[in-house]
């Protein structure tokens, strides 16, 4: 009996052992060289900035130049109207009066000496804002000016008449557009008075060449984009 008994207490033992040592087996601690690694992996990884404020800011557009006069603020626009209006009377003037005696009719005529006239007019108001606002002047026409009043010049008879009416037309129609943008945006109170004479001036004058019956879609600037 005590030979059975011990066999069997040596089985249960056995038995023991044995489920011990396979619950063991099944779990494998980690390694503390491995733990450190994947610390040291996840350590190294750096989330990519959700803050606007820290992206580098973009560069900001830069307003052109205003200063201060005692008509109020004078801006590149308003320096840019007198600028040009003082263009179109360096070569619109001296071409009316040039028409006064070379066009080949008397409606051609008349109105060159009108378009003259009021030039001279508007010529010396440009060059009074100018003097009050410090705003340099030019002193000659522009490249395309110059080339405008060499193909006038160049025609005689009833060509004479349509390439005048033609090139100055078109002229009235470019700076028509930036003498009413000036005149709605300006802050300087000369220059929106001189914008008004201006717009009356050229307005007037585009109703005089239209009168000849000179007037061609090749008259008129190209529509804007819509």
């Amino acid at each position: 009996m005590r030979i059975r008994r011990s066999r069997h207490v040596i089985i249960v033992c056995g038995i023991g052992l044995l489920c011990s040592t396979s619950a063991c087996t099944t779990y494998t601690p980690t390694p503390v060289s491995d733990v450190a690694a994947l610390s040291t992996a996840t350590a190294g990884i750096t989330a990519e900035p959700d803050d606007p404020a820290s992206s580098p800011a973009e560069e900001e557009e830069t307003e052109p130049a205003t200063r201060q006069t005692e008509w109020g603020p004078l801006s590149e626009a308003d320096q840019e109207l007198v600028r040009k209006v003082r263009l179109a009377s360096l070569w619109e003037m001296p071409m009316a009066q040039d028409a006064v005696q070379r066009a080949s009719t008397a409606r051609v005529r008349e109105v060159s000496e009108t378009i003259a006239s009021q030039h001279h007019t508007l010529d010396r108001r440009v060059r009074e804002a100018a003097s009050k606002l410090e705003i340099k002047l030019p002193v000659k026409p522009t490249a395309q000016q110059q080339s405008w009043m060499s193909d006038i010049s160049s025609k005689s008879g009833a060509a004479y008449d349509a390439t005048y009416v033609k090139w100055l037309r078109l002229a009235h129609g470019q700076i028509f557009g930036l003498i009413g943008a000036v005149r709605g945006s300006t802050q300087n109170t000369l220059i929106r008075r001189f914008a008004e004479q201006c717009n009356s001036a050229v307005l007037n004058h585009q109703r005089l060449l239209e009168s000849t019956g000179l007037t061609t879609p090749a008259s008129f600037p190209s529509p804007p984009a819509t």
